[in-house]
């Protein structure tokens, strides 16, 4: 049975054409593609992600609606799970997520969160 990492260490080597013997590096002209591929998933899984939410807050009562950037996966079960927590720590309560979203909707939803704009 193989190990996780294994599997990316294989991809590696087969890459760089590494062998026991010796190490060969191929032209640069067979790296290229493969760097691009790499660049352009990194700047993929460090998109930004935020999601649009509903809170409330009991004593005093109060209802917000705000928006809050999310550090994991960009899902609405990864944004009820960071966001429960950092609301709580003001006494409010998450009551829904309403979305989740990249960059292109951010600016059209600041008006609308007001002081609840990146706030958690």
């Amino acid at each position: 049975m193989a190990v996780a990492g294994q599997y990316h260490w294989q991809a590696v080597t087969a890459l760089l054409n590494i062998t026991r013997a010796h190490v060969t590096v191929p032209p640069m002209k067979h790296l290229i593609p493969p760097l691009i591929a790499l660049a352009l998933s990194a700047s993929a899984a460090s998109a930004a992600c935020f999601a649009d939410y509903k809170a409330r807050k009991d004593d005093p009562y109060g209802l917000h609606y705000g928006v809050a950037q999310i550090s994991g996966a960009c899902t609405v079960a990864q944004a009820e799970a960071e966001l429960g927590p950092r609301l709580g720590t003001d006494g409010w309560q998450l009551l829904s997520i309403e979305g989740v979203f990249d960059d292109a909707g951010l600016e059209e939803r600041r008006d609308s969160a007001g002081q609840y704009f990146l706030r958690y």
